[in-house]
């Protein structure tokens, strides 16, 4: 009998290296602007960089996943993110330019996450488990445990040890994915659809509700990714707070209340309207916006960025499950496109929010306040949706 307890435990892991390679490097933002001089504007790129790397793996997974088979495709995943984390510690100092090095290391490792982001999804789907949604959403909040327990274990590391240990640390969390590599590469895997039997992506692309769908992949990440990304800068500069009572209570809390979310999805989901689920979410989340640009209030800035991080809970794997019950023959290819979708709203957000913060005068609030663009549009889409379930 397989023991799918393993592949559970695996594409758990997986989960908790993306947030590892996610969430580690924002904690650096302002370390990289002191040491190595560089501009707000360029430490905004390491973000956009990331989640664009993301994005073009998630067109290679669409096309080519599927010849080359999930697990060689998912081992290859935690090769690149453990040698990500690795060359973060060493090739900002080894190369002429620091920024180049950040580049290339965010490279790598965006390249590992990107394969678990469109890969775990699946694995977990074709799984022969009893409860598939709660199991999905309960596979998506380990994302969130590992935010916490990087951004938690970081900041009582540079306590302890001050921030200039930080590459030590990244060596440590490049240990995960290092061990993760030995799961994957033994752990019982199943295709999801029968060979033969995958929608492509012209078949997707026919359905109007597909790219409604997208849609809402594109508002979810950059709704989540915008605040995410620059909730630690954000408690630092915009609050006044210091690094490790920011860290702990902005995107550490966020993290916390988004993780919180997609549980309560998970165990109470069957009795509850989705598509209201959402809309009450994006409205939630355009409330939180405002909180954080508009109240120099510190107490209410930081409601603002955890209440935001509950309301973008349900808002990805919320598309992916709606997704995946309209679509039972997308496969590879429909987990590869919405993924694709994520990161690019993953990727404009935080650089639209970097840029207006830049243009003015570094001031974060204002680039806090352009984010509540994506939870609007976001609530158009799913009120779209809702009224075109059977397209």
């Amino acid at each position: 009998m397989p023991n799918y307890r393993k592949t559970k435990t695996a594409c758990y892991l997986g989960f908790i290296t993306q947030a590892i390679a996610a969430n580690f490097a924002p904690l650096l933002f302002l370390k990289f602007h002191s040491d190595y001089g560089i501009s707000l504007g360029n430490i905004a790129f390491i973000s956009t960089v990331y989640f664009f790397t993301q994005l073009l793996i998630d067109i290679f997974c669409a096309k080519f996943v599927d010849r080359i088979g999930y697990r060689l495709s998912i081992v290859i995943s935690e090769v690149c993110s453990a040698a990500g984390l690795l060359a973060l510690a060493f090739l900002p100092d080894l190369l002429p330019d620091a920024f180049l090095g950040i580049l290339i290391s965010v490279m790598v490792y965006a390249m590992g996450c990107g394969l678990i982001e469109v890969l775990v999804s699946p694995i977990i789907e074709a799984c022969p488990f009893d409860n598939k949604e709660a199991t999905m959403s309960l596979l998506h909040s380990f994302y969130c445990w590992g935010s916490v327990g990087t951004i938690v274990i970081s900041t009582l590391f540079f306590a302890i040890f001050g921030m200039d240990s930080w590459k030590y640390l990244s060596v440590i969390w490049a240990l995960i994915p290092a061990v993760n590599i030995y799961n994957f590469a033994t752990c019982p895997i199943v295709p999801i659809v029968d060979e033969g039997q995958e929608m492509g992506i012209s078949q997707l692309g026919r359905k109007p509700l597909f790219w409604v769908s997208i849609c809402l992949m594109v508002c979810a990440g950059a709704s989540e990714l915008s605040m995410a990304q620059w909730a630690s800068a954000y408690a630092e500069a915009a609050l006044g707070l210091s690094k490790t009572f920011g860290d702990l209570t902005g995107p550490c809390m966020f993290a916390v209340s988004m993780g919180i979310c997609r549980v309560i999805y998970g165990k109470f989901g069957e009795k509850m309207n989705l598509m209201q689920f959402m809309i009450s979410s994006g409205a939630l989340c355009v409330t939180s916006y405002l909180m954080a640009s508009l109240f120099s209030n510190p107490v209410i800035g930081l409601i603002g960025c955890i209440l935001c991080g509950f309301s973008v809970g349900i808002m990805w794997p919320g598309t992916i499950s709606i997704s995946s019950k309209k679509f039972p023959a997308g496969g590879t290819a429909m987990f590869a496109l919405l993924a694709m979708a994520g990161d690019l709203g993953g990727s404009i957000g935080p650089a639209i929010v970097g840029r207006v913060t830049q243009f003015a005068g570094n001031n974060i609030r204002v680039g806090m306040g352009v984010g509540l663009i994506f939870p609007l549009v976001l609530i158009m889409m799913t009120i779209i949706m809702s009224k075109r379930q059977n397209d």
